[in-house]
């Protein structure tokens, strides 16, 4: 079925972007128009500053350009200052609307603070931008997995000390080693397929237990202690919600077999950091990768950034200079879509906000 606002379909650009991304969302089909006004937008920082500058300050007249430009439009190309107040206040003001897309992938923590209610979010879609992250966070987890198994946290303290060990230890050989994967999805896939490449077995889990292909076995979070007992790294990619919530805690953590490498790319929540801590200090956990905590930025208090076995990124792995790009080329495929009355792939799930 033909979208019926094909013939006057007005996209309005609510987040940092630049003027030649611009003009590819212009050429996916000429009854779309785009609103952009870059004076209206903060600059960008780094590369993928979706939430630009914090210093910008729009005069009065131009914060009122600003909404009326976006109450204007059928679909936003970012949530409105790229905020949950901003998707509940186009929420209330734009009757025209009927999609937003999101920056990030995990938009559905957004989607949940903004506090609409579900008769508003059913007015309108939201699709993350799932998947435009898979591969930096894939590598990311590589790293993780490397950095463990080839010992790289004590080869940092000996130089740093510069001492050079009588005794030679032996590092850890990747390719037949076993990996488990929380969270089965693109990025999980993503890290399964580089995973394989360096010669390890993948298992995983996912919320529809089903077979897939190159995974030895998946199961559902009831049966990721099963998965574990043989795991000799885990990568989690699992995003924050109610069924996550802690879910790597002292009784997961324990199914372990020590030496456990433990990488996390998805989000803090789903894991209890105290446990963590005893499994790092037990040795269940030989060594920690993580991008992403239960509170962020990291409090300056936790034992996380001291621990000579914990890399502590700062929520970046998923950042590549060509995100935007990515991101522009992922709303350009689903704006043709949306033309042409298809289904939008990832809608931020209005129940479980993922």
């Amino acid at each position: 079925m033909m979208n019926t606002m094909t013939s006057e379909t007005t996209v309005a650009i609510a987040v940092p972007l630049e003027a030649e991304l611009v003009d590819r969302i212009r050429a996916v089909d000429p009854s779309v128009t785009v609103l952009y006004d870059p004076e209206l937008l903060p600059p960008e920082r780094f590369p993928a500053d979706h939430s630009g500058d914090p210093d910008f300050k729009r005069t009065p007249e131009q914060e009122e350009r600003y909404w009326t430009m976006l109450n204007r439009a059928q679909v936003l190309y970012g949530l409105p200052n790229e905020s949950p107040a901003g998707l509940a206040r186009i929420a209330r003001e734009n009757p025209l609307l009927q999609w937003v897309h999101a920056m990030a992938a995990g938009a559905g923590g957004a989607v949940k603070a903004s506090g609409l209610d579900q008769e508003s979010l059913q007015k309108f879609k939201v699709t993350t931008s799932a998947g435009v992250h898979a591969l930096p966070l894939a590598e990311f987890a590589a790293l993780g997995i490397l950095n463990g198994f080839k010992r790289s946290a004590e080869l940092a303290q000996d130089q740093a000390a510069k001492k050079w060990p009588e005794l030679r230890t032996p590092t850890r050989l990747v390719s037949g080693s076993t990996l488990v994967v929380t969270g089965l999805g693109e990025i999980g896939l993503e890290t399964a397929r580089i995973a394989r490449a360096l010669g390890m077995k993948v298992s995983g889990t996912k919320r529809t237990v089903e077979p897939i292909e190159g995974i030895e076995q998946v199961a559902d979070n009831d049966g990721l202690p099963g998965l574990l007992a043989s795991a000799d790294a885990v990568v989690n990619t699992l995003p924050g919600t109610p069924f996550t919530e802690k879910l790597f805690n002292r009784e997961v953590f324990s199914a372990m077999k020590p030496g456990t490498v433990f990488v996390n790319v998805g989000r803090g929540t789903v894991v209890d950091e105290d446990a963590l801590l005893e499994a790092l200090d037990n040795g269940q956990v030989s060594y920690a990768c993580l991008d992403v905590f239960a509170v962020e930025p990291l409090p300056q208090d936790s034992a996380l950034w001291n621990h000579s076995r914990v890399m502590v990124s700062p929520h970046t792995s998923a950042l590549s200079a060509a995100e935007n790009r990515l991101i522009a080329e992922r709303f350009c495929g689903n704006l043709r879509t949306f033309l042409d009355g298809g289904d939008l792939p990832h809608l931020v799930d209005t129940v479980h906000f993922y």
